[in-house]
């Protein structure tokens, strides 16, 4: 019987249940908030998703530049510690997301702004803790 794989977010739900919709490209199952895109972009970073980070990341601050993964970076977990709309369209998420590179533990603690255009929650830009 196979287990169904848990999402890489931390969430506790599956990965078919959790950031898997967004990630299958169904625009009307689009993050509903800024935690669930943040969420969800971490696991894309987990699983290699290099064109589901550019669709997610808004166009004044998306890199030029394809999208390059070290095959050595191992994602270790996620934690969310602060989630605040600032207003209708505006959010905040503060997280650390923890990996090891070589044997080496790092952690990237940020926080990022989103926006919401055409109903739909974009990544800005973060800034790094």
């Amino acid at each position: 019987m196979n287990t169904p794989a848990p999402c890489p977010c931390g969430s506790g739900r599956t990965y078919a249940a959790c950031c898997g919709c967004w990630h299958a490209g169904e625009l009307h199952l689009q993050a509903p908030d800024a935690e669930a895109l943040m969420r969800s972009r971490y696991s894309a970073y987990v699983l290699g998703l290099g064109e589901y980070l550019r669709d997610t990341w808004h166009a004044s601050t998306r890199p030029a530049e394809p999208f390059g993964f070290d095959p050595a970076l191992r994602w270790q977990g996620l934690e969310v510690r602060r989630h605040a709309q600032t207003d209708a369209d505006h959010a905040v998420v503060e997280f650390v997301a923890r990996s090891k590179l070589g044997g080496r533990a790092q952690r990237l603690h940020e926080t990022s702004r989103f926006v919401r255009e055409a109903g739909r929650w974009l990544y800005i830009d973060g800034e790094l803790k």
